[in-house]
């Protein structure tokens, strides 16, 4: 019988064991699929369409499929892990345990910073619907005072749904998934019905009005990586699922491929039925506050724009829901990495919920309501910062996958290339974000190297853990020097496409850099595993 894989011991001042064995194995199949597709029916339906094609013109049909594939393949990736090495938070911890303290540090940062700002993004879609019927809550492009302070209200309110326990948040969930699915169908219906202009197509430019590159740029910067996004969730409740070696792979695969279908439907219908005089003279010019709801009431669809404002608040809020649930157990992971005080990665006992985790969240999710203005203005550094934690599960998996030998458990075919093909698609999504928010995103990602810093100046070996990490720092400095020379927003010293060229060799290189440092790493722990077991029992450990 062979060994379990080898993972880091918990420091003096991280939660027991026992912490991980509170949380209650009830997610089946149809619960992680509901998990993950609701996770992706949020503010990306009532958003998405409208932002890409605004970005992209009809080209912007082929972007929802482009970047299904890419996250498939990213999502096999994480599904591997998930089923072979099933942990609550595990796009924290995998990182964490494959590379060592510091990349778990940085990518703990980053997934912490971006689960805040996707529980404000959603939260703030939800106040911009509902400016229709609650005047005062949206302005300038903007939340007022009056509408960030009901978006806190809303948040704290799904706080409350996922405190008694994964089980009735699974329950509430698939039944606010059926609800939530119906209405983009029925829009879809309705609005195809209504009739449609063929002529929009030539009336706004052709298929590419702005260049093939916008096509790619659209996938970051109109919410579309965004509002995929939330497949992860179901991987990160994986600690929590019965059978996460069977389901996981089934419920993502099945959830991307409805997902992309659904998405395609709805960007059609928006650029076939949206009246050709509110082109404005092309995409650019179209302008819509809620998209769907307005151009329903363009099209003497008051019955549908009903519908569409009522779903305004249950998409986004039940979107908002697995965030919450999917991003306590990822800042529960980051404690349990060192990156945050112990007390935050505490189970509680009955409910089988990190609490302290999730009220964490909900605090970070309000201060990132203060300086944004509204949706679009946080969803592409959401993305960005969700993208480098899948960069380095990419990592993790081909670490684990040399270093496990003949001892390993994978159920993937094909995951020696897989795991690096996805770390270079990985780095194409972001690189494609542009430079104006990756100049924002990875510099606050970056900063988490700062916490590591503060946090572990004072324990030896703080010099070998650095460099253990580097490649994640010179991963991250590539991506900016890429996209401030690139054709993404930045000074074209690379055209295009010689950036996104420069950007998958490098993205390569990389890979095999973090690989061969985190092959080496596990061979030590392995080293000092074996000396512990001659010497005496070992450290338990960590879960």
């Amino acid at each position: 019988m062979s060994a379990p894989p080898l993972e880091h011991r918990p420091s003096a001042d991280l939660p027991g064991r026992g912490d991980d064995a509170r949380l209650r194995r009830d997610l089946g199949f149809w619960s992680l699929t509901g998990v993950a597709f609701g996770g992706m029916i949020g503010s990306g339906w009532l958003f998405g369409a409208y932002y890409a094609a605004k970005g992209a013109g009809p080209a912007a049909l082929f972007s929802w499929p482009l970047a299904g594939g890419a996250l498939i393949l990213v999502g096999m990736v994480l599904v591997q892990l998930g089923a072979t090495r099933p942990r609550a938070g595990g796009m924290v911890r995998w990182p964490m345990q494959a590379g060592g303290p510091l990349v778990g540090a940085v990518i703990s940062w980053g997934v912490l910073l971006a689960v805040a700002s996707a529980l404000a993004a959603e939260s703030s879609a939800i106040v911009q619907y509902a400016e229709r019927y609650i005047p005062g809550l949206y302005a300038d492009d903007r939340l007022t005072t009056k509408g960030t302070l009901a978006a806190v209200g809303l948040l704290g309110a799904l706080v409350l749904l996922n405190w008694f326990g994964v089980a009735l948040f699974a329950r509430v969930n698939m039944l606010v998934t059926v609800v939530k699915t119906a209405v983009p169908l029925l829009t879809i219906v309705a609005l195809f019905l209504s009739g449609f202009h063929t002529g929009n197509i030539e009336a706004g430019g052709g298929w590419a009005p702005y260049g093939w590159s916008a096509m790619l740029s659209v996938v970051a910067t109109a919410g579309i990586i965004y509002a995929m996004n939330g497949f992860g969730a179901a991987v990160e409740l994986s600690g929590e699922a019965r059978n996460p070696r069977r389901d996981l792979p089934r419920a993502v695969i099945m959830s991307i491929s409805l997902v992309v279908v659904l998405y395609m439907l709805l960007q059609l219908v928006f650029l076939l039925t949206v009246p050709e005089g509110r082109l404005g003279g092309g995409w650019h010019g179209v302008d819509f506050a809620s998209p769907y709801g307005e151009l329903a009431l363009t099209l003497n669809l008051g019955w549908l724009a009903t519908v569409i404002y009522a779903d305004a608040v249950v998409s986004p809020a039940g979107a908002v829901s697995v965030f919450v649930a999917s991003g306590a157990r990822e800042t529960y992971a980051a404690a349990r990495n060192g990156v945050l005080p112990a007390s935050i990665g505490v189970v509680h006992g009955r409910s089988g919920v990190p609490r302290r985790a999730m009220l964490g969240n909900f605090f970070l999710s309000v201060l990132f309501l203060l300086p944004f203005g509204g949706w679009q203005d946080i969803i592409a550094v959401v993305g960005v910062l969700s993208l480098l934690s899948y960069s380095a599960c990419a990592v993790a998996a081909g670490t684990f996958y040399v270093s496990d030998g003949d001892s390993a458990e994978w159920t993937l075919p094909g995951l020696r290339w897989i795991a690096p093909a996805g770390f270079v698609v990985s780095t194409e999504l972001i690189h494609w974000a542009g430079w104006d928010h990756l100049s924002i995103a990875l510099p606050m990602a970056a900063s988490g190297m700062l916490i590591f810093v503060v946090r572990r100046r004072s324990r030896s070996g703080l010099t070998r853990e650095l460099a253990l990490g580097m490649w994640l720092l010179g991963y991250m400095a590539m991506l900016f020097l890429v996209s401030w020379a690139g054709s993404f927003g930045g000074e074209e010293l690379l055209a295009a496409p010689f950036d996104s060229l420069v950007a998958a060799a490098a993205a390569l290189a990389v890979y095999h850099w973090g690989v061969r440092s985190g092959v080496g790493h596990q061979s030590r722990l392995k080293g000092r595993q074996a000396g512990e077991e001659e010497s005496g029992p070992a450290a338990e450990p960590v879960p």
